[in-house]
């Protein structure tokens, strides 16, 4: 008969283990929800992060102040098993240019930092499986995109952009380098200098992969030639896709042809999808959304009232099931997160799958709007 005192004592290591295991998982993120798919070359993320409005003060208030609660949001979606993050040398308001690539850098290092302070205060590494394995697929991956200045008019004008981008983010190479927009519609002849310039930043071994944004899935096929011509991999192509644009399969067709993932950016139309604005409750004056919200929002009702419905039905929030929906179409959304509430509300739409039978209702309340999101004035055919 085995003495109650060992009994105990073997209880007591059993529950300690436990419980040391499952402080690991929270510290680390080792319980991750987010899952991966393929981009090209690469793999990232099932749902990314962007970072438009980090520095951005017109469309979304950004101050400084606010970091600390942005980079809360961003261990959060981190821990999730995020790596994904959309951002741009032009994001920030003026003087905040390129503000968005310095908070992903100071982010990442201070949340490796932390990560690395937790395992050895507590002296979990020896508890840790596959740890070069889970690192690897956990690491950042940061997408910028250039923005096509009239003054970036030469090839080499790119590669400078990718080096500037690269010196704010203090990291030696970006998982992909993106083109903003095309310049066909308003200035074709800078085309081909940014082609062979996001060509050269990758033979330059500053990138993993290239992309572009912005671009039609014409415009997408030329690109797709003149890479395959340079031995240059495409990984993502990105347009503005969600329930309140207007689209059709050419472009997911295109990104099958160019072997990329489909970015869908503004997967929420700027936070029109999360049900939380009407008539009488618009952003606030002087914000540009204000007005767009008020020529939307009174076409949009049916499709926000099925929003609502099949939110109900599943017991999710409009938000989760406008992004599952994205997901659903085999994109990846990258919705923004300024603070934990925004960064938890994200996580909710993965994890679990629409119905087929709530997609197509969905895309037919899609179908049906009166007038839907305004283009982006860059967007090419």
């Amino acid at each position: 008969m085995v003495p109650r005192s060992l009994l105990s004592m073997a209880l007591c290591h059993c529950l300690s283990i436990r419980l040391v295991s499952g402080l690991v998982d929270n510290l680390i993120g080792r319980n991750k929800i987010v899952g991966r798919v393929s981009a090209g070359p690469i793999d990232i993320s099932s749902m990314g992060c962007g970072t438009w409005s980090w520095g951005n003060k017109l469309l979304w208030d950004y101050d400084p102040s606010q970091d600390e609660e942005i980079y809360r949001a961003y261990r959060v979606v981190r821990d999730a098993g995020v790596t994904m993050f959309d951002t741009a040398d032009s994001y920030g308001t003026l003087e905040l240019n390129g503000r968005a690539e310095i908070l992903l850098g100071q982010f990442e290092r201070r949340y490796q930092e932390e990560k690395s302070s937790s395992k050895t205060q507590f002296n979990f590494g020896k508890f840790l499986g596959n740890s070069d394995a889970d690192a690897k697929s956990n690491r950042q991956q940061v997408a910028t995109k250039f923005a096509p200045y009239p003054w970036r008019i030469t090839r080499g004008s790119l590669v400078q952009a990718a080096r500037e981008s690269l010196k704010r983010l203090e990291q030696d190479k970006l998982s992909v380098a993106q083109l903003h927009w095309s310049t066909a519609n308003y200035q074709p002849f800078q085309e081909g200098a940014l082609w062979e310039g996001i060509a050269d930043v990758y033979d330059a071994g500053l990138c993993e992969a290239v992309g572009i944004s912005n671009y039609g899935p014409v415009q997408l096929s030329r690109f797709s030639v003149r890479m395959k011509e340079r031995d240059v991999p495409i990984a993502i192509a990105q347009v503005q896709y969600s329930l309140m644009t207007a689209r059709n399969n050419e472009i997911l067709d295109a990104c099958n042809d160019a072997g990329c993932r489909l970015i869908s950016y503004s997967p929420l139309c700027l936070g029109l999808l999360t049900g939380k604005y009407d008539l009488d409750n618009l952003p606030r004056p002087g914000n540009p959304r204000r007005q767009l919200f008020r020529e939307l929002l009174p076409g949009a009702q049916p499709l926000l009232g099925t929003l609502k419905a099949v939110a109900k039905e599943v017991g999710k929030t409009p938000s989760q099931i406008a992004i599952n929906w994205a997901i659903c179409k085999g994109t990846v959304p990258i919705p923004g997160a300024r603070n934990m509430a925004q960064a938890e509300e994200n996580l909710g739409s993965v994890g679990w799958k629409l119905t087929n039978a709530a997609v197509a209702e969905l895309d037919a309340a899609s179908a049906g709007l009166k007038k839907y999101m305004i283009e982006n004035i860059f967007q090419t055919r």
